[in-house]
C-alpha cells in the first residue's frame, strides 16, 4: 500500500514547518470530528445555543462566517503574488484554493441565512485551521517546485479538477437548498428537502469533503491529502452531531437519512 501511496503523492518537502502543519492538522482536525461525535461541538450554527456561558464573546453567524473564511482566501490569493510562474499544477492549486474561499465568502454574504450566532472561542480555531492549510497548501506546493522534487508517477491533476468541480457544484447547490427553507423573517430550522437531503442530512459536507479531496489531486503533496482526510474525520463528526440534533428535534425525521453518506452512515 505505501508503495502504491509513494506513486500518487510527491516526496515531502525538506520543511520542518510543512511536516508538524501536516502531523498537527490531521491531529486537530481528527480530534475535532471524534469530539462532534461525543456531543463536544465548535459553537456555532444550530449548536451555538448549546452552552450558555455568558462570559463567552458572541458575535453574529454572519460576522463569524467571515472571519472563517476572510484569512484563508485572502492567503490563497497571495499565493498568485509570492509564488508566480512555477507550472500547471501550481496555478491550478492557487486558483482552486482561492476560489473555495472566495465561494464560501459569496454564499456567507448573499445565500445564508442565519438565525444564531457564534462563540469567538470557536471561531478562532476554525480560522486558523483553514488559513494554515490554504498557506500551507500553497507554500507546500512551491517547494515541490524550488526543491526540484520528482512528479508522482501517476498523475491525477485533471481528474482533481473534474472532482473539485463536482465537489464545488453539489456544496453551493446544497447551500441555496438550505438558504430557501426559510421565509423572510423566520428563524426556525425545518427538515432540508431537495437534491440528496432525501438520502443524506448534510450533503453539502459530503460534497465539501469531495472539494478538498479534488484539490488533493490536483496538489498531490502528503499535507493536502492529510488535511483532505482530517477534514473527513472532522465532517463526519460533525455530519453525525447534526443527524443526532435533527432527531431530537423533529419528531418526523425520516430513519432512512443518514448522516453523510447514502445508505451507510
Amino acid at each position: 500500500m505505501s508503495s502504491t501511496l509513494l506513486k500518487l503523492v510527491f516526496p515531502p518537502p525538506l520543511s520542518t514547518v510543512v511536516s508538524a502543519f501536516t502531523v498537527v492538522s490531521f491531529l486537530v482536525l481528527a480530534y475535532c470530528g471524534i469530539s462532534e461525535m461525543i456531543g463536544k461541538h465548535l459553537n456555532y450554527s444550530k449548536f451555538a445555543t448549546a452552552e450558555k456561558q455568558k462570559k463567552k464573546i458572541k458575535v453574529p453567524s454572519r460576522a463569524g462566517m467571515v472571519l472563517l473564511y476572510g484569512p484563508a482566501f485572502v492567503a490563497g490569493a497571495a499565493s498568485f503574488w509570492l509564488y508566480p510562474n512555477e507550472g500547471v499544477r501550481s496555478v491550478l492549486l492557487n486558483s482552486v484554493v482561492t476560489f473555495h474561499y472566495f465561494k464560501r465568502l459569496f454564499e456567507v454574504l448573499f445565500v445564508h441565512k442565519y438565525s444564531g450566532f457564534m462563540y469567538l472561542d470557536s471561531a478562532i480555531p476554525i480560522t486558523l485551521s483553514y488559513f494554515v492549510s490554504a498557506a500551507t497548501m500553497t507554500y507546500t506546493q512551491h517547494l515541490t517546485v524550488t526543491e526540484g522534487l520528482p512528479e508522482p508517477q501517476i498523475d491525477l491533476m485533471y481528474p482533481g479538477v473534474a472532482v473539485f468541480l463536482i465537489g464545488i457544484i453539489g456544496n453551493f447547490y446544497h447551500h441555496c437548498i438550505l438558504s430557501k427553507l426559510r421565509g423572510e423573517g423566520e428563524k426556525e430550522y425545518k427538515i432540508p428537502k431537495g437534491g440528496l437531503f432525501g438520502l443524506v442530512i448534510c450533503p453539502h459536507y459530503l460534497f465539501e469533503i469531495t472539494v478538498f479531496y479534488g484539490i488533493s489531486m490536483i496538489s498531490q503533496t502528503v499535507y493536502a491529502l492529510c488535511f483532505a482526510v482530517g477534514t473527513t474525520f472532522y465532517l463526519v463528526g460533525r455530519s453525525y452531531a447534526t443527524r443526532k440534533w435533527y432527531v431530537s428535534k423533529f419528531e418526523d425525521f425520516p430513519k432512512n437519512v443518514k448522516a453523510v453518506i447514502p445508505f451507510i452512515f
